[in-house]
């Protein structure tokens, strides 16, 4: 199987999630689905029927994270050399040379991307051209809405 790149929060994250799903929601599941078999007739038990439902949401994410876990390659950015190059972890400011924006994105693994607090995905397609470059480049950028020039102000290993 291909390794996933994922940083040290975004594991710690998952690991804790699918510590809180394991000693806390499922026992919890699992004494609310023997509570309603206490009530009679499972077949019109609501309570029964949603507790299952919830067991099943909680079974299949921990498969899901057990899964991106054991496919997971944990890059610490804060060991990697600071070299000025764009690479996966780093946290890069944009200047936009069509408007004069300042962003700021942090290049996370798929399951870490939110593009409200500033984490996109390795393979999007702003990280995908800024991968390799320097602080002081230009890059292009392809999107949807057409091509986008940005100049690379700064690349923090943070």
């Amino acid at each position: 199987m291909n390794k996933v790149p994922m940083t040290v929060e975004g594991e710690k994250r998952l690991r804790d999630e699918l510590t809180q799903l394991k000693s806390v929601e499922r026992p919890k599941v699992i004494s609310d689905i023997a509570e309603a078999r206490e009530h009679g007739d499972l077949k019109e038990n609501a309570e029964y029927h949603a507790a299952r439902e919830q067991q099943g949401f909680i079974e299949g994410r921990i498969k899901e994270i057990e899964g991106k876990l054991s496919n997971a390659q944990v890059i610490d950015v804060a060991k990697m050399p600071k070299n000025g190059k764009v690479i996966f972890g780093v946290t890069v400011t944009l200047l936009n040379l069509d408007t004069d924006e300042t962003t700021r994105y942090r290049i996370v693994g798929e399951d870490e991307a939110e593009i409200k607090a500033g984490k996109i995905s390795v393979t999007s397609p702003i990280a995908r051209a800024l991968i390799g470059k320097e602080e002081g480049d230009v890059v292009l950028v392809r999107t949807p809405g057409g091509d986008v020039e940005y100049e690379i102000s700064e690349v923090e290993h943070i």
